[in-house]
């Protein structure tokens, strides 16, 4: 179920930005008086298609105009993107039958630079439009929340503990940079390439310095920080299992069964050993140092609610929340950036992060939530965005290169120079396409 529950968000976000990725080309090309012969969601290989205008039965009954007008609209078999097919311009279908002939009136390459500009620029345009609009839903409903690194202490890793960090540092600064998400410090050091890092320990600020050999066992070694949580009672619940055993809230629990547990992630391993058991527990109560016995039951818990970490809320109106979600936007969108610097760096090893629709749908919860399924679809919606900007031969960014170059040069790229750029860049992109399936297959066998 939960498998299944995944492969309804994975296609239902791609389906989403795939129709509003195309639908900017789509959008421009009309606005031009370029023809557009196939707008599909997905790709028709061979000729095969799961629906199409021009060929079901019930729109040329019930849809006579929509039928005979001069775009398909379909669905192809193939899941790996989609496409608008614009007459007279060199794509994906390699269709360049068109180039043996005189230019016409209503093909791509007879409009002027900057209206083929316009038309190439329509997808990604699009896409951060949307990633704008989503944001500004998620902030107006829901606000923001994260975990402030100026509240609250990390707990760390191997691989943190390693590089110098401890569990009860407070983390100041990346370098010169003053970061404030707990759950973004480890993308941050990446991601700026931070060489020290202030600390504060235990009333001392501390520099750990990073050394960038390691780089790559940051980017792909998960969970270097975590929001520290001292083990301390909130609450104890009626009919807990431990009502009677002495707790009050404000206790903080040092240890149990001996063994030293100043967080709550210290005592997790050391109850689930106890599960089921009775074990002594040393208890801060003020300035008071108190020794009970506490049952553990067969989940390795003991019946108390403990205190959340500090978590910094903030609520946006309407209006409010259109210029916070241009700001979180343009913050993704240079944070991505950043992420391909670090893709197109081989020494970092960002690259054996990439992934396909296997990594997709691991982002996905286990069960559906309206705020996640729309945080993760803007985060997506940059990520087709940015990727159609790269500067490669069959993606929107090229196409844009060559018409920039045209409009400063005045000399327009030929036919068969862009034929060729075009198969350069399909094969360009088909070896990122087998990487990214190549490091899913490797991370599901580990």
């Amino acid at each position: 179920m939960i498998l299944l529950l995944k492969v309804v968000q994975v296609v239902l976000a791609l389906s989403i930005l795939i129709i509003v990725h195309e639908f900017g080309h789509f959008m421009f090309s009309k606005m031009f008086g370029a023809r557009v012969e196939k707008f599909y969601l997905f790709f028709d290989a061979n000729g095969i298609r799961l629906f199409s205008t021009k060929h079901s039965s019930f729109v040329k009954k019930h849809f006579p105009k929509l039928a005979e007008s001069e775009t398909d609209y379909g669905i192809g078999w193939l899941p790996f993107g989609g496409y608008c097919k614009i007459t007279g311009m060199v794509d994906e279908s390699m269709d360049t039958d068109f180039t043996k002939e005189e230019a016409k009136p209503y093909e791509f390459r007879s409009k002027k630079a900057w209206q083929r500009l316009l038309i190439m620029a329509g997808g990604v345009l699009n896409n951060f439009i949307l990633a704008i609009l989503l944001y500004v839903a998620i902030l107006a409903i829901w606000g923001q929340s994260y975990v402030s690194t100026r509240d609250n202490e990390v707990y760390v890793n191997e691989l943190a503990y390693d590089m110098g960090f401890r569990s009860g540092d407070r983390i100041l600064a990346l370098d010169d940079y003053v970061p404030d998400n707990i759950y973004l410090l480890q993308a941050e050091i990446a991601r700026r390439g931070a060489f020290k890092v202030s600390v504060l320990r235990g009333g001392d600020t501390v520099n750990v310095y990073i050394d960038q050999s390691r780089m790559e066992e940051i980017l792909n070694t998960p969970g270097m920080f975590d929001v520290a949580i001292p083990f301390v009672v909130d609450s104890v619940p009626e009919g807990s299992l431990n009502e009677a055993a002495g707790l009050e809230a404000g206790d903080r629990i040092v240890s149990v069964d001996s063994s030293s547990t100043p967080y709550l992630q210290d005592a997790r391993s050391v109850l689930a050993d106890a599960s089921g058991m009775v074990v002594p527990i040393t208890v801060l109560r003020d300035a008071d140092s108190l020794t009970m016995d506490v049952q553990v039951d067969t989940a390795g818990r003991i019946g108390v609610y403990t205190r959340m970490p500090s978590v910094q809320s903030k609520k946006y109106g309407f209006l409010e929340a259109i210029p916070a979600g241009l700001k979180l936007t343009w913050t993704t969108i240079a944070g991505y950036v950043s992420d391909l610097k670090l893709v197109a760096t081989p020494s970092t090893g960002a690259y054996k992060s990439v992934g396909s629709f296997v990594a997709i749908g691991q982002v996905f919860p286990n069960k559906w939530d309206w705020y996640q399924f729309i945080n993760i679809l803007a985060m997506l919606s940059i990520m087709l965005g940015v990727m159609n900007l790269l500067p490669i031969p069959a993606l929107d960014g090229g196409h844009i290169l060559f018409t920039l170059y045209e409009m400063v040069t005045g000399r327009k790229p030929s036919d068969k120079f862009l034929i060729a750029m075009q198969w350069l860049g399909m094969i360009l992109i088909f070896m990122l396409m087998f990487l990214a399936m190549g490091n899913d297959i490797l991370r599901l066998i580990r």
